[in-house]
């Protein structure tokens, strides 16, 4: 990278504080805050869920599928469209019925309505650490990333850059800095990786014929995943379009139902098939630079989610490589702002509103120090653990395995209990959570979020049918 480079880079930077400053002005109240004022359009809105649920996974994540499997790696994506799609027909107007009767922030107070105040906590525990961990996947990914393009910078550093200006301008700014953001953070990105990156990546590398020439056949195939690969994913990415706490704040942001509803139908299609293919084509394209000997790795160990960023690196131009990496950075940080929030919605409205009385103004200087303690928090957890997917997959899976089943039974309208739906979080969270940590394989290759998913079913019907009196 030249200084133009970093000089570009340093101003995108700079750009998110100066907007995190000024919504900082602008906000009044706790309702600005944390949704937005509950008047944003489904455009903005459309490209902010699609910006926070892929974010680095698509930066980082997805890259790194294209290099080791090739295009089948975008079939991780399509589960994203599903599970956008059929929230759209079936979550959204059954919350926004709620809404018209009750005044609402977060997703574990759907959990007070319907179980009561314990299942309401125990709900807000499980998002509130989830989202922590996923805050903290981010701001590694981010860091990842740049440690592939800033030479001689280490990897703690740019994980604290990274993680101050994303704590920084969330804190200042609240939601609706967060969704405006995301929306001209990945115009530039598409933008950029259509008719830059791509581009000057397939020339480089001397076109379709030599690209072909050094990768195995299956890459280019999209049969090449197992239907137990293909069930792992649903299971882990459908569920979250259900319980993800970034998603219902978007939900209350929306002015209306058909605003929000369109907007999950719009994110659905940017994930796949844009955003999916575009990954996996250019991890592809990053594992044709590697075998034709163009880029290689830090100490010579081959690591697939580098290959991305070491492409980018060697085939863009002076000047554009500020700008793409801006854009990419854009990605990442739109994700880990927004679990950011989440975490902060969960801290001020599920668990310091339960306990103390606030006047709006001072909820609003609340939020904003609890956004600034919970990222210092995330970063501490990001300096520990730096494997991206391994984090994001064990935020998901205590989240999924947890929330998932009470809350798809208390919004279809059937026979509700307490004491089902606490048995269900904490026995399926914990058993995903058990599976994770001790490195248990199940037979069958199903993985700790299917297993942890039919605990919380399966409990759910056993305390239903004994406490339903």
């Amino acid at each position: 990278m030249e200084v133009i480079d970093y000089v570009i880079f340093a101003a995108y930077l700079i750009a998110m504080v100066g907007v995190g400053l000024y919504f900082y002005v602008k906000n009044q109240s706790v309702d600005d805050y944390f949704v937005g004022g509950r008047n944003i359009g489904s455009v903005h809105i459309g490209m902010s869920v699609v910006a926070t649920d892929v974010g680095g996974g698509f930066s980082i994540g997805l890259g790194g599928l294209g290099f080791a499997m090739g295009l089948s790696g975008s079939w991780m994506l399509f589960t994203g469209l599903v599970g956008a799609w059929l929230s759209a027909v079936w979550l959204i107007p059954r919350v926004f019925k709620l809404t018209a009767i009750k005044t609402l922030y977060s997703m574990p107070q759907l959990f007070k309505h319907y179980y009561g105040l314990t299942a309401a906590g125990i709900a807000a525990v499980i998002s509130f650490v989830g989202y922590v961990g996923f805050t903290s996947s981010q701001i590694v990914a981010g860091a990842k990333l740049a440690s592939a393009t800033f030479d001689g910078v280490s990897f703690e550093i740019l994980l604290l850059i990274m993680g101050i200006f994303t704590v920084v301008y969330t804190a200042l700014g609240g939601l609706k800095a967060v969704i405006y953001t995301d929306t001209i953070q990945w115009l530039i990105l598409m933008v950029g990786l259509l008719f830059v990156g791509i581009p000057a990546a397939y020339f480089m590398l001397g076109g379709w014929g030599a690209i072909v020439a050094v990768l195995p056949s299956e890459m280019l195939r999209f049969d090449q995943i197992s239907p137990m690969k293909m069930l792992n994913w649903s299971l882990t990415i459908i569920p979250i379009w259900f319980i993800g706490m970034t998603l219902y704040q978007r939900i209350f942001a929306s002015r209306n139902e058909f605003e929000a509803k369109r907007a999950w139908f719009i994110a659905g299609l940017l994930e796949w098939p844009l955003m999916a293919f575009m990954g996996v084509i250019l991890g592809l394209f990053a594992r044709a630079a590697f075998e034709m000997q163009l880029i290689s790795f830090p100490n010579g160990l081959v690591d697939p989610e580098l290959g991305l960023p070491l492409l980018l690196r060697t085939a863009l131009p002076v000047g554009v490589t500020g700008v793409i990496l801006a854009a990419y950075f854009s990605a990442i940080m739109s994700t880990a702002d927004s679990c950011l929030m989440a975490a902060s919605g969960n801290f001020i409205s599920d668990f310091l509103g339960m306990a103390i009385r606030m006047s709006p103004k001072q909820q609003l200087r609340m939020s904003q120090w609890s956004t600034l303690l919970l990222g210092g928090i995330a970063i501490y957890i990001g300096m520990h653990m730096r494997n991206v997917l391994e984090l994001m997959l064990l935020s998901y899976a205590f989240m999924v395995s947890g929330l998932f089943v009470p809350i798809v039974i208390a919004l279809s309208g059937k026979s509700r209990s307490a004491p089902a739906a606490i048995a269900s979080m904490l026995g399926g969270g914990i058993t995903a959570m058990a599976l994770i940590y001790f490195k248990i394989e199940v037979w069958g290759g199903l993985d700790a979020n299917g297993i942890g998913l039919s605990v919380s079913a399966l409990l759910f019907a056993i305390f239903h049918s004994l406490f339903k009196k």
